[in-house]
Parts: structure tokens; sequence; C-alpha cells
């Protein structure tokens, strides 16, 4: 399996999960490019009460060293609020609206293919 297919399939754990937990989803895979070599991905954008939550998905398989939502870092948390701002000004939605980042960690065990999942809300908190 390659890595897109692993992500994709962490992509849709999450839809499921998000839809049965009362999120409408907006869309996926808003891809934003501001020059020939800088791109961003927003994996989920989905709504719940009035609140839009732009969401990370981080899939990886088996037991790892570390938990993939550490793989969300200061870094890409940065990345995550530019990508949010400008999916928020092409949707014409106001900027003060409530929005939030959002993180999905998936782990997949290889034997059983079920799937560990964990939701983390608001992992930003400045900017």
């Amino acid at each position: 399996m390659t890595s897109k297919e692993l992500g994709k399939i962490g992509e849709n754990v999450a839809c499921d999960y998000l839809k049965n937990n009362g999120y409408r989803i907006l869309d996926r895979n808003y891809v934003k490019l501001w020059d020939d070599k800088t791109k961003g991905e927003i994996d989920i954008v989905a709504r719940k009460n009035k609140v839009i939550s732009f969401i990370e998905v981080k899939t990886m398989v088996d037991n790892p060293d570390f938990f993939p939502e550490d793989k969300v870092n200061y870094r890409k948390q940065k990345k995550l609020t530019k990508l949010a701002q400008s999916w928020l000004s092409e949707n014409k939605v106001p900027l003060d609206s409530a929005w939030q980042i959002d993180a999905v960690s998936v782990i997949v065990d290889a034997q059983t293919k079920k799937a560990k999942f964990e939701y983390f809300e608001n992992v930003v908190s400045e900017y």
C-alpha cells in the first residue's frame, strides 16, 4: 500500500467519524498554490455548531515510534492557519467567523486492518 493510499484510508475513516458525530463536510483536499514552489493542502473542512474545522489527518501503519499527531508541529500549524484563511476568503466566509484547526490521528494495524482513531480539537493556540 502506498502512502497516498494509506492517507486516503485515514481521510475516509475521519470523514465517517465526523459525519457520525454531527459534522457536515464542506470540502476535502483543498489545495492552495502561493507560488511555483509552495503549495499547501487541507485534508478536510467541516462544520459543526457554526464552527468551521480545518482538519489535518495523519495516518500511519502499526505502532510507530511517535504518534501521527506529533507531525502537526508549529510549522505545520502555521501553514494550516494560512490555508484556513485562504479557504475562508475564497468561500466568502468572514475571517472573524468561528473556526479552528483540528488534527486526526489514525494508526492502522497491518495484521487486522483495523484503525485506531483519535480526534484533537483546536490544536493551534495562537495566531
